[in-house]
């Protein structure tokens, strides 16, 4: 019967628990035979069941003396140990293992040297089991009450605590007069590890005495220069922290709450773990700045040069930040702004931050809100958590070390709420001028004034900023960048930052303004540039690799507009008007996302059938009903526009928006979705060169909508020359740049009748409405009232 992790030795009386299906039926075969069973080790106890290969050859024969079935299946086994035996071969069973054995004798004639190990191993047993508490004093006894040797050997390795390896070498060992040896050597080695063990605990206990002791003298020793009145020049680390707290400037409030947690701190043993809470919190208060401010004198005109050097446009946005400063110049004292920059990713939010900073002369902050979703992040924790810690606003706070910085939060609409709270809820109370004057952290709860700093927040969309957040803040739009801004900005920044950091002199790449503009238009398609300054880093390091590969480190390189397709390859993306002819049931909307401004197509095409309106292109519920009002808008001028008066009964009318892969929604494509579907049905084309945008009603008027500046960006990159746009809309046109509002015609118009005079491709004079000549408005269509009328009554 093999055995895991155990050896038996003869005279040695073990239970085993057997629960393999061969070695239960071993045992009841030796049981019901009343022979001896041979127990042998396995070599790895991971095998379950093992082969001839996985057994030691030595085992031990023993005698079954009694088995008890468990009601689990295994049964319990009592066994004693007769001999020692080796394995000749194994012989084939079908139900267990067997073998033929060969019987090891230990049989010696007692002699003077036998008797000798005989003393010295009852010797070495009684001293080993002197220092193993685990051996009971009857077992100690019993051996040495023992004649035979062989025996005796047998019951001290029984009780030796090695491992099953070490205790089937010493059952291998031949002769018995080795094994001894082998065993003597055991026992001295177990009493020496002992030893060495006492002593080591002995060290440790005396170690944490002395410690023990020296607090004890320590607290004498102040107590007793408490009671003198004396005190030393050389201060140990309690008076040198009680000097900082005195020594630093903090409110009375943080100094009487600081020096509570001090005395508290005093009376504390070093060894406790609550010592290092009370100290980290003190040291969290002294580090923090409360009144260490960045004194700097405010020039408007170095201001104004410093922004205008570091970036390109953001005229608004500089306008706003030089106001503040030339009213702080003029007052001592003024509650700190919070401006909210929304705009398109790469257009310079973030690093505007930093310059505003190096104007004003001051340190600056960043934290980046993007995925946080727990209140305590802002907040902090409060002391009674395990590793509790001030939240990242004081974090910040400190490892700047001025109470005045400029202190960006970074991606504000990127936060998101869940279970443990809602982030954006605890920055109301940093960002409003009325509350930051004791903006109170869970885990200093001390009031800690943030009036003083200037925050600017970062934003791609407003709509992802809760309206409560949105209301503390003055929001500062940011459009994206002309083609020619992209040019100045890859000339004055891009271009001289990429040859510095890949290793190039100013000179030895020169691209011309085609080239850039090229890259502009046909490789990337963003409102910022980042995507461009990859793109001149990736044509660097072409270049790069070009000189290399010719081992001409001097040579200069020329990229004009033919050597981008060379380094850059086949272009990504199309330049021009989105279609090149004017086409039926195909109109051009301008769509608006939060990387800038889009042209979206929207088709239309009619088929045979019951009057269904099939939307497709992944379009969200406001987009849908913006379809289905469109639709409502057709059928109530369906006489006016000359179409049968139940079309929609013998038609399906499909609309669909391409990249259907994208999700849109909105309700700015209205009027585009009604133009399409008015070509589709009167087979009138749409003009090719013309985008629009606006809301409809279900009476046609045209409503505002919002991006107007990103929109127009976007159509001035598509090569559209005229652009449509609500009436309303017409004031925000201050906001879009001149040389975008000179490059288009941009018609206002208030009624879809207008759009559809406008925007489908009619003779010159003429109008889609029967009996209107062009450029009559639509309230003077007496069919269209009539009919209106009509629908009111019924």
């Amino acid at each position: 019967m093999p055995l895991r992790d155990i050896v038996i030795f003869p005279h040695m009386v073990a239970p085993l628990v057997v629960g393999r299906k061969n070695s239960i039926q071993a045992l009841e075969d030796a049981m019901e035979k009343k022979t001896d069973i041979l127990l042998v080790t396995q070599k790895k106890s991971s095998v379950d069941v093992p082969e001839s290969d996985d057994l030691y050859s030595f085992g031990t024969l023993a005698t079954v003396m009694q088995l008890l079935r468990l009601p689990d299946g295994t049964i319990k086994a009592l066994v004693e140990g007769k001999k020692r035996a080796k394995i000749v071969s194994f012989v084939p069973h079908d139900k267990f293992l067997q073998a033929e054995i060969e019987e090891c004798s230990d049989e010696v004639e007692k002699n003077v040297k036998l008797v000798a190990y005989e003393r010295e191993l009852k010797k070495f047993f009684g001293d080993f089991a002197a220092e193993n508490k685990k051996i009971a004093k009857e077992v100690v006894k019993s051996i040495e009450s023992i004649d035979n040797p062989q025996k005796l050997l047998n019951i001290v390795c029984s009780h030796l605590p090695l491992k099953s390896e070490e205790k089937q070498q010493i059952l291998e060992i031949d002769p018995l007069t080795a094994r001894i040896e082998k065993v003597l050597e055991v026992l001295n080695r177990e009493i020496e590890l002992g030893e060495i063990e006492k002593s080591i605990n002995a060290k440790v206990k005396m170690r944490m005495g002395k410690t023990q002791r020296d607090y004890y003298l320590g607290e004498k020793v102040r107590e007793i220069q408490t009671e003198i009145g004396q005190n030393e020049d050389g201060l140990d680390e309690m008076g040198e922290l009680e000097e900082t707290i005195k020594a630093k400037k903090m409110p009375d409030a943080a100094r009487e709450k600081t020096f509570k947690e001090f005395k508290k701190l005093k009376s504390m043993p070093p060894m406790s773990a609550e010592t290092t809470v009370v100290r980290n919190y003190i040291d969290c208060i002294v580090n923090l700045p409360w009144d260490e401010k960045s004194r700097s004198k405010i020039d408007i005109q170095k201001a104004e040069k410093i922004l205008e050097a570091d970036h390109y446009g953001l005229s608004k946005t500089k306008e706003r930040i030089l106001e503040y400063l030339a009213v702080q110049a003029q007052v001592k004292k003024i509650k700190g702004p919070i401006l909210c920059l929304v705009g398109p990713p790469g257009v310079g939010k973030t690093s505007i931050c930093r310059s505003i900073a190096r104007a004003m002369g001051r340190k600056f902050a960043r934290l980046s809100l993007g995925g946080v979703r727990d209140e305590a992040e802002i907040r902090g924790h409060r002391r009674t958590y395990i590793g509790a810690m001030p939240g990242k606003i004081i974090q910040a706070m400190q490892k700047v070390g001025k109470s005045n910085p400029v202190f960006c939060l970074d991606e504000v609409d990127k936060m998101s709420m869940d279970f443990r709270g809602d982030p954006s809820s605890a920055l109301l109370e940093v960002l409003d001028p009325e509350q930051n004057v004791a903006f109170n952290d869970h885990y200093l709860d001390i009031d800690y004034d943030l009036s003083e700093v200037f925050f600017i927040t970062t934003a791609n969309s407003l709509h992802g900023i809760p309206v409560p957040l949105q209301d503390r803040m003055e929001i500062i739009q940011i459009s994206g960048y002309t083609e020619e801004d992209k040019l100045k900005i890859a000339e004055g920044y891009l271009i001289p930052k990429q040859l510095k950091e890949n290793g190039f002199k100013q000179g030895d790449i020169n691209l011309t303004d085609g080239a850039v503009l090229e890259i502009v238009r046909r490789y990337t398609r963003e409102a910022g540039v980042r995507n461009l300054e990859r793109i001149i880093a990736s044509l660097c390091r072409k270049v790069a690799r070009d000189r290399l590969k010719r081992k001409r480190s001097s040579k200069k390189y020329r990229v004009n507009v033919q050597s981008v397709l060379k380094y850059l390859g086949t272009p990504k993306y199309r330049y021009g008007l989105a279609e090149e002819h004017d086409e039926i049931g195909l109109a051009t909307g301008l769509a608006w996302t939060e990387v800038g401004g889009e042209l979206l197509q929207i088709e239309a095409t009619l088929m045979t059938g019951s009057g269904k309106l099939i939307i497709t292109g992944k379009l969200g519920d406001v987009m849908q009903e913006s379809a289905q009002a469109a639709l409502s808008y057709v059928r109530t001028r369906a006489e006016a526009l000359g179409l049968e008066e139940q079309f929609y009964q013998k038609l399906d009318i499909h609309v669909h928006v391409p990249e259907g892969a994208i999700p849109k929604d909105g309700p700015s494509a209205g009027i585009t979705i009604a133009t399409t579907l008015v070509s589709a049905l009167t087979r009138i084309p749409v003009k090719h060169y013309l985008a629009m945008t606006g809301e409809i009603t279900l009476r046609g008027r045209v409503l505002p909508i919002g991006g107007l500046t990103e929109k127009l960006l976007a159509a001035k990159r598509g090569n559209i020359t005229h652009v449509l746009i609500p009436k309303e809309n017409e004031r925000d046109l201050n906001d879009v740049p001149v040389r975008i509002r000179k490059s288009l015609t941009i018609d206002v118009v208030e009624h879809m009748d207008e759009v559809l005079d406008r925007a489908l491709a009619l003779k010159k004079g003429k109008s889609i409405f029967r009996n209107r000549e062009r450029g009559q408005v639509a309230k003077g269509d007496k069919a269209a009232k009539k009919q209106l009328h009509a629908l009111g009554t019924e």
